[in-house]
């Protein structure tokens, strides 16, 4: 072969090579709810986001999260969603979108910003979360059962899709579901989120910087958005390798004077209030338990609950949560806490075969991953379930009430897996609460 044959078979290889590890695609996952569904949750939650938390109406600064809102949107890439763009009064560095668009950004982020290249690339990592569908992929992985009768109407809630997923029992990590994202989806935005903003004119290297900069205040003080926005691993070297196949084209210096016009309107505005923590209650009334009590009956068990309080979920899973309406709290973010009230439910068992302590222990590390507060009391007492020997553990977690919440984690091991009810109530009422919760627990029987 030739020299020059050399060489082209040579060219061929590299350029073979180059096309293998071209830019990743990126496109939706699997998901139960349908776009429209996506739109119509995200407005509902919008509704709950702003009587919660302060929308700042300052022509200037709205005019300026809009305008870049609009130029990332034309690029095409952020799907066609009825996207809105809105500044709340938050000090936390931090941003989150909605499904469907409703977005929002807080004072604490423009005050960070060194230049508007990086408050459009933080925008644009959340409009890549919208138009890759990230909230309602994981919605629908962690409810495959419970999510089709959901949707399809079966269970009815109070008329509106937040409704009907309270209905549902989405507590005890339900922001983690919709709005914390696992580190795949966060690479996926990343990636999006920087093509997005260099076809807008933006440069992406400021969205490695932005990232480095957080990082670099990271710990127990960090950055909100490191917490919600978890890093999926050498983020900042990702994104520069993915500039290297973006179209070669000079980015144009953005004038910063308006930012820091903003910033230093942001500086007089008024200290966010704090709601009451209850004002997201999905009803009224009082939550504690009343002394009758009712049954719920399913083809693997049956329990006796309060006949103030209801049962949530389809009695053809095994699935439930018990609760009153007024125990359901709603935060700022449109996602459903349990404050006071009962889950049951069933865990895949063991691999290595039935281990009451192991698959116990490994239930508490799945809740933990969506409970990053959720702690162990380090207290753990034999207890009898119907006619079976089940396992108590004290947990505690940060309830949506405010304060400290204790979980109360019983489990027993049965032929469908690791059954477990989980007991919750504020720390402070525990107490109280706990006859009626061991009532409960006395009357579990099992099916055959």
């Amino acid at each position: 072969m030739g020299k020059r044959q050399h060489s082209l078979a040579l060219l061929l290889i590299l350029s073979a090579c180059s096309f293998a590890a071209g830019p990743k695609e990126i496109k939706p996952g699997w998901n139960l709810f349908s776009k429209q569904q996506d739109v119509e949750l995200g407005r509902e939650a919008a509704a709950q986001v702003e009587r919660q938390m302060q929308v700042v109406h300052d022509p200037q600064i709205e005019n300026f999260v809009q305008r870049i809102g609009k130029k990332l949107v034309a690029t095409g890439m952020a799907g066609d969603y009825p996207y809105s763009f809105k500044v709340v009064n938050d000090p936390s560095i931090n941003a989150f979108a909605l499904p469907g668009g409703p977005t929002y950004i807080h004072t604490g982020l423009l005050k960070a910003a060194e230049n508007e290249d990086q408050v459009a690339a933080v925008m644009a990592h959340e409009l890549s979360h919208v138009a890759l569908r990230h909230g309602t992929h994981q919605a629908s992985k962690a409810n495959l059962i419970q999510l089709p009768a959901m949707l399809a109407g079966a269970v009815i809630g109070n008329g509106s899709m937040l409704g009907q997923l309270a209905q549902l029992g989405i507590g005890l990590g339900a922001n983690s579901v919709l709005l914390k994202f696992s580190r795949d989806a966060e690479s996926e935005a990343d990636i999006l989120g920087s093509r997005m903003m260099a076809k807008a004119g933006y440069n992406p290297i400021e969205m490695a910087r932005f990232f480095e900069k957080l990082e670099a205040q990271g710990g127990k003080g960090g950055p909100q958005f490191l917490s919600d926005h978890p890093n999926p691993g050498n983020r900042s070297k990702a994104i520069q390798q993915e500039i290297q196949y973006m179209p070669a084209q000079k980015y144009t210096a953005a004038d910063n004077s308006e930012l820091r016009a903003i910033q230093s309107r942001l500086g007089s505005l008024p200290a966010p209030s704090r709601s009451n923590p209850r004002a997201g209650a999905v009803g009224e009334g009082d939550p504690k338990p009343s002394g009758r009590l009712r049954e719920y009956r399913n083809s693997a068990y049956t329990v006796q609950y309060p006949d103030n309080w209801e049962a949530f979920g389809d009695n053809q899973s095994a699935m439930v949560t018990i609760a009153p309406r007024s125990g359901l709290i709603q935060d700022s973010r449109g996602g459903v806490g349990i404050g006071y009230g009962v889950m049951i439910s069933f865990a895949t068992p063991h691999a290595n075969g039935r281990n009451l302590g192991q698959d116990t222990s490994d239930l508490i590390s799945q809740l933990a991953q969506s409970n990053p507060a959720l702690q162990t009391g380090g207290k753990q007492q034999r207890a009898r379930v119907g006619s079976d020997n089940g396992l108590v553990t004290t947990l505690y977690n940060q309830s949506p009430m405010g304060g400290r919440e204790i979980d109360m984690l019983v489990t027993v091991e049965r032929p469908e897996g690791l059954f477990y009810m989980i007991f919750i109530g504020p720390e402070s009422e525990f107490r109280q609460l706990q006859p009626v919760y061991e009532q409960m627990l006395r009357s579990v029987r099992f099916g055959s």
